[in-house]
């Protein structure tokens, strides 16, 4: 996986990723705009934005059970600061991957082609 994809990959994908970031259903129609024509700089940004969304509605969901006001912060905290980052990677057109997480949910999400 380069991180130099061509500018014409990135224009066409642009759209989709930004999509991708926006919400949990946006990660889902993201996949569904990605089917055909595939794009990878597209592929590669649903999967990091797709990855974050589950983890954050899965320790949402964990925490809830055990309510703490400070792990709910920390969450949100966490959750925005890798969103933020993943935005910025679509917007200044690199793929960047989202620390620590980003390269297990690439291994993860392959079903997103």
């Amino acid at each position: 996986m380069t991180n130099d994809p061509s500018n014409d990959t990135i224009a066409k994908g642009k759209t989709t990723a930004i999509i991708a970031y926006l919400t949990i259903v946006g990660a889902i129609i993201a996949i569904t705009m990605n089917m055909e024509p595939k794009n990878g700089f597209a592929r590669f940004h649903t999967r990091q934005a797709f990855g974050l969304h589950l983890m954050f509605h899965g320790f949402a969901l964990f925490s809830s059970v055990w309510y703490n006001q400070y792990a709910l912060f920390g969450l949100y905290l966490c959750y925005f600061i890798l969103w933020i980052y993943g935005f910025l990677g679509v917007l200044g057109n690199k793929k960047q991957m989202v620390p620590v997480l980003g390269p297990y949910f690439q291994k993860w999400f392959t079903f997103i082609s």
